[in-house]
């Protein structure tokens, strides 16, 4: 299916460089104010666009700008002849600057504005401009309870800038974060709002840089880079002469007793990615399903590591993990790949038996971590993983020398040099085993065909992340191999085989 153009811009900031971007407008020359006014206008047309027929607005305000950029919002929708509230849950009169000067806007255009209580009703849209990416902490009482009743209302919500809550710089849910419908961000997109907890709390996303000039971006150091369309590395199109051998030769490992799916999965995705050739090692017991499943595979049954000596002299790219265990048989397998020369991508038990320091990361590799076995490599919790994704990403990066696929809401891939890139595609219907075997095939193919281990794991996150969508489509009951025939035509798509 094609693909609509995505309008967001790709570089993503932390808090601390938006706020820089906005005293870099005001400093050259646009008042605070003014950019309250064109952030309260972009989320006013935003919330009309998405409830045309509401007549009715309940804001919900803090104390800070956040809660200025509410107060005219109310005050437009107040002119346009709705029902208005404003329920504050700061103290009005700690308001100052720019947001006094809007809460006074509000009151001269007639706003009712209420302090807010646990027993306030709410009606119509709901607006939330309670924190804004000031937070820095756990949420605390009574914004907290004012959270717990925007997510109980059942009612439509636009948040203002972040959803009140929900960390602008991590994705990580401070004790409470409101979930929106719709998210209206400014200036510069926050990398909090496509990775960790964010896809539950955002909603739709729109994005107005309040005209700010490219001038205002020079020199601000960019967090990450989101990955979309237009930006994916691609795979050059093939020569009418090409054959087999120009375009690699992976050879996966894995498949212990009762694990032989995985490694299956993982090498038909090599196979319909694109890699010349392919070759796997696995128990012997599973290569008549080999055989049966991928005739085209050259299928080993190995028993013991030196079977595979002959074998890694021939190939280019190994794929280390799907179904290895972390038995003997395991051990001895992903010692001799450890030893190996070629670029490989570790995946699932060959991570966990990194993480017990049973081997060294050989160089040039991908590891495919999820947050569990990303918690295990660093010897931290999974939450603690959680709680900083891009953070833990890229320190995994350097530790291992190696670009590190964080999978999960908001995949992350980091590279050692500290390039950063966020997927937030997907599907909640990919929440199934043995998507990471797909993803780990598809992985070792890209890099089979020449692509650098960096642009490789971004293209596979990329394709496996979109495949997913297209094929959640459907519903629940999505199998893993089910990505593999999307995979391929999306893969198609982006990098057509011929020109």
């Amino acid at each position: 299916m094609p693909h609509t153009k995505d309008q967001l811009p790709d570089a993503l900031y932390g808090a601390a460089q938006v706020r820089e971007l906005d005293a870099r407008l005001i400093a050259a020359g646009t008042p605070g104010f003014e950019l309250m006014q064109r952030a309260a206008h972009a989320t006013w047309r935003a919330l009309v666009r998405q409830w045309p027929s509401a007549t009715e607005l309940t804001v919900m305000a803090g104390h800070g700008n956040n809660a200025g950029d509410g107060y005219l919002v109310a005050a437009m929708a107040q002119r346009a002849g709705w029902q208005v509230r404003v329920l504050a849950v700061g103290e009005p009169q700690r308001l100052q600057g720019d947001a006094a000067q809007a809460h006074a806007e509000a009151l001269a255009e007639g706003v009712a504005v209420q302090g807010w209580q646990a027993q306030s009703e709410l009606r119509g849209v709901l607006l939330d401009a309670l924190l804004g990416t000031g937070l820095n902490g756990e949420v605390r009482e009574p914004y907290l309870s004012a959270i717990n009743a925007i997510n109980a209302s059942g009612l439509p919500v636009t948040a203002v800038d972040v959803p009140s809550g929900l960390s602008a710089d991590t994705g990580q849910v401070l004790g409470a974060a409101v979930q929106a419908d719709l998210t209206v961000t400014f200036i510069g997109l926050k990398i909090g709002l496509f990775t960790g907890d964010a896809a539950d709390h955002v909603g739709q996303l729109l994005f107005n840089d309040l005209q700010a000039s490219a001038d205002i971006y020079r020199d601000i150091p960019v967090i990450a880079r989101r990955l979309n369309p237009a930006n994916l590395p691609r795979l050059a199109a093939r020569a009418p002469t090409s054959h087999k051998g120009r375009f690699g030769h992976v050879l996966l490992i894995g498949g212990d007793h009762g694990f032989g799916g995985a490694i299956l999965l993982s090498t038909e995705t090599a196979l319909r990615s694109g890699a010349g050739m392919v070759s796997l090692a696995t128990r012997p017991e599973h290569v008549p399903a080999a055989l049966v499943r991928v005739p085209e595979v050259m299928a080993l049954g190995t028993s013991s590591a030196n079977q595979l000596m002959g074998l890694l002299e021939k190939v280019s790219v190994l794929v280390v993990g799907p179904g290895l265990g972390q038995a003997s048989w395991g051990r001895a397998l992903l010692s001799a790949a450890a030893n190996a020369a070629q670029p490989q991508v570790w995946d699932a038990d060959a991570l966990n038996l990194l993480a017990r320091d049973f081997v060294t990361l050989p160089k040039d590799c991908v590891i495919t971590p999820h947050p569990g076995e990303a918690a295990r490599l660093l010897a931290i919790s999974t939450a603690e993983v959680q709680a900083d994704r891009p953070a833990a990403a890229l320190v995994l990066s350097k530790k291992y020398s190696a670009v590190v696929v964080l999978k999960g809401a908001g995949s992350l891939i980091a590279h050692p040099d500290g390039r950063l890139a966020v997927c937030h595609q997907g599907h909640p219907a990919m929440a199934t085993a043995g998507l990471g075997d797909v993803l780990a095939g598809l992985t070792g193919a890209l890099l089979a065909q020449g692509m650098e281990s960096f642009e490789a794991a971004c293209l596979a996150v990329w394709l496996h992340a979109n495949a997913g969508m297209q094929q959640g489509k459907f519903g629940r009951g999505l199998a893993a191999s089910d990505l593999i025939p999307a995979i391929r035509q999306l893969l198609e798509e982006q990098a057509p085989c011929l020109k």
